[in-house]
Order: C-alpha cells, then structure tokens, then sequence
C-alpha cells in the first residue's frame, strides 16, 4: 500500500508507578492495510488502543491518527475513527435493525442509501434473519456481530477492533475476517488486537507486543 500513515506510535509506553502496561511501542499503518496487535494477556493490546482514542494517556512517546493526536472532543476526529474498543450502548428497546438504522441515520442522514447501506452491513454480518429481535434476544456470538455492526455501519478512515472474535465460532470468524479485508481494500485502515489465527493471517503488518 501507498500513501501517508493514518495510524502511527512512535515510542508510545504507558506505566503505571513501576508497572509497564505498554513497553516502547513504534509503527504506523497506511490507509487500506489491516494490521493486528498480538501478544499475551497484559501485554498493552487494549492499553494502545485506548491511546489511540484518547481515553489512556501515554508516559512518553505519541499516538496519532492521521498526524494528529487523539482528541475524542474534536467533531473532524469523531467522524474519522470508528471503534469497538469499549462496549457499544444498546437499547433494549429496539430490535437489531432499527439500532443499526439509527447509527446510519445519524451520520449519512435518514435516505433511502442509507437504509440500503445499513440492510447491506446486517446482510454482510449474517443477521438479517435476526433483525427484528431485541439484544436480549440474541447469542452473545450474535450480540459481538450487532456490536461489529453497529460500528462498521458508520463512516470512517480508521477503525480500532479490541478482539472481534470474541464469542465467535470459526465460520463468523471467517465471514469477519473477509469483510475486514474487502473494507481495507477501499481504503480503510484497521488496528485490530486479536488472539484468533485466522484475522492474524488476513492482516497486512503485526505488532508483537510484550
């Protein structure tokens, strides 16, 4: 891939007393690249992360996101990076569908694109057969999918993914890796923190942390 880093750490450490929760950490990632975080429980995978979104400072070095550093209070940022990092606020009230239009609505405006892009997302993900249920209604390996979809119906350069795979068997696995992969092949770029082998082996560069 070409083009100016979108993602880049350059020495970013986080400690805490005499703790290290991040050792030294330097890379970048260019637009449409797919990159994972690996290492071990405790290695700093979800600490960077959080870097990147402005919710943990750093002890030294930088994070940035398109040459800037994060700033969630920044309208321009929000609207560049998308996460699913911390857990996403769902209604109970709503079925799958009608929280997935909303997120659209609200940043593309409420057309019929939109709804056409938000049933494509639901359609991708394989929950269109559950898309009038509530969340409670649901598996937790469903709910992980609403939560990626909720996340990837919304517009964005950069998307963070703290272990997608988390309650997924090896088919969703699958079906999340390759629609990862068709995303960053029109452009976006991807930091995702995994254990699983199959994303690890769809990524374009990887930070062994730890």
């Amino acid at each position: 891939m070409t083009g100016v880093p979108v993602i880049a750490a350059d020495g970013a450490t986080v400690t805490l007393g005499d703790t290290t929760l991040l050792a030294p950490t330097t890379f970048s990632v260019r637009p449409g690249e797919l990159w994972c975080l690996t290492g071990s429980n405790g290695s700093g995978k979800t600490t960077l992360l959080r870097a990147f979104l402005g919710s943990r400072s750093l002890s030294a070095g930088s994070c940035s996101v398109k040459g800037e550093p994060a700033d969630p209070a920044r309208p321009r940022q929000r609207r560049l990076l998308a996460s699913l990092v911390e857990p996403i606020p769902i209604a109970r009230d709503m079925t799958l569908h009608e929280q997935v239009m909303l997120v659209a609505a609200s940043w593309y405006g409420n057309t019929p694109e939109t709804g056409e892009h938000a049933e494509a997302v639901i359609e991708r993900l394989g929950l269109s057969a559950l898309a009038e249920r509530f969340p409670h209604q649901v598996s937790s390996g469903q709910l992980q999918l609403f939560s990626l979809a909720l996340t990837l119906v919304r517009p964005a350069e950069v998307v963070l993914l703290d272990e997608p795979e988390r309650h997924l068997d090896a088919h969703r696995v699958h079906l999340v890796a390759t629609l990862l992969t068709e995303r960053a092949r029109n452009g976006t770029a991807f930091l995702v923190a995994t254990h699983e082998p199959a994303l690890v082996d769809a990524c374009d560069g990887r930070v062994e942390l730890g």
